[in-house]
């Protein structure tokens, strides 16, 4: 109404099914009856979903509302507005083409195919009256408009083929602006298709990457970031988002650890964003950074590293300093009963020049392998 079109078109799927209440039918009356009145037609075609064979109650509909058939396709024609509409409603399972039965155009008029299909293939969703865009631009209709699939889809090479998608997304697969198309048309030409936003909800998928981050701080600084541009970008709509956080971080095991008071954070991080933003669902997908390798040991470096400790017996200033780091490790260990004479004994009464070579020796037979590695 706010954009004054001429004419409503529903390519399928009215409803998702049976009416669980009444109010379902009550809502949709009111809807139809808003646009009877500013004397705006709308044209119906039955889907999968709310197939006659499907739907154990419907509305009666009034003149202005109008319904394509099922046993056969159909055509209305506004001679007023030069516009013809071809359409054939559904049933539940249809697993051929229906276009081959669809009329030919009507000359001097603008054509509208609609059609409810899943077109060649379309993702999840069920193959239904499976057509190619070939097919459909044969026909030599100006404009189709089709029914289905819930992504908005715009082939525009040759005459138009538009999915407009679900008026308002459902749950996480359903993600981004969801709505309706509005089509100009001057003189039996297209002079613009634009989609018009519906929806009141929206559904968010935001995968950010924590590589190299190594602080809280860092982490909540970008990450309020992005959830600042999340709201910019769907202002005005509640944004119910599902957050990954992915890539090797020196985060890791602490994000893992946190549980609730990650997601506390994050809360607080998404309601200081200047927009509507709810938590969906964490997904954490991080790893710890990779280990860096230690170079293997030379043949050399062993017996280069057993000639320091020997030469450190000649040297009274280094054997001083070795001294004192050997002192500060036997102050913090337990030797308990200790035989005289033996090494311990040595050690213990710090007799370092006396004990060193014979530890050189077993250091580098250790390091080569030759050693007692119990």
């Amino acid at each position: 109404m706010d954009n004054e079109v001429a004419f409503v078109v529903v390519a399928g799927d009215l409803y998702d099914g049976n009416w669980k209440t009444i109010s379902t039918g009550r809502y949709m009356a009111t809807a139809l009856g808003r646009l009877k009145a500013h004397g705006i037609e709308v044209f119906i075609l039955q889907g999968n979903h709310d197939a006659a064979s499907v739907l154990t109650r419907d509305l009666p509909l009034q003149a202005g509302i109008e319904r394509f058939p099922s046993q056969k396709p159909g055509s209305f024609q506004i001679d007023e507005l030069g516009v013809a509409l071809h359409g054939q409603a559904c049933h539940r399972h249809v697993p051929h083409d229906m276009t081959p039965a669809y009329p030919a155009p009507i000359p001097g008029y603008f054509n509208i195919g609609v059609l409810h299909t899943s077109l060649s293939s379309h993702g999840q969703h069920e193959t239904y009256a499976p057509t190619t865009p070939e097919t459909l631009r044969a026909k030599g209709y100006d404009y189709w408009a089709l029914g289905h699939v819930h992504e908005r889809m715009i082939l525009q090479e040759g005459a138009p083929i538009v999915f407009p998608g679900v008026l308002q997304g459902r749950h996480i697969r359903e993600t981004g602006e969801k709505g309706v198309i509005l089509v100009s048309v001057t003189d039996h030409r297209i002079e613009t298709i634009t989609p018009i936003p519906c929806d009141v909800v929206r559904w968010h998928e935001e995968r950010f990457d924590c590589t190299g981050l190594e602080l809280d701080s860092a982490f909540q600084d970008q990450l309020g970031a992005t959830f600042r541009s999340i709201a910019e970008t769907h202002e005005g709509h509640l944004c119910v988002t599902r957050l990954i956080l992915y890539g090797e971080t020196a985060l890791h095991e602490r994000l893992r650890r946190q549980g609730p008071a990650l997601r506390e954070t994050l809360h607080h991080l998404a309601a200081m964003s200047g927009g509507e933003i709810e938590l969906e669902k964490l997904v954490l997908e991080t790893s710890p950074l990779a280990a860096i390798a230690t170079p293997a040991m030379s043949e050399e470096e062993p017996f280069a590293l057993a000639g320091l400790v020997r030469d450190a017996v000649k040297d009274d200033t280094l054997l001083n300093e070795i001294g004192k780091d050997l002192d500060l490790c036997l102050k913090t260990l337990n030797l308990g009963d200790i035989a005289p004479d033996s090494l311990l004994a040595r050690i213990d009464r710090r007799d370092w020049a006396s004990f060193l070579p014979e530890l050189s020796e077993a250091l580098c037979d250790r390091l080569t392998g030759k050693g007692d590695a119990s």
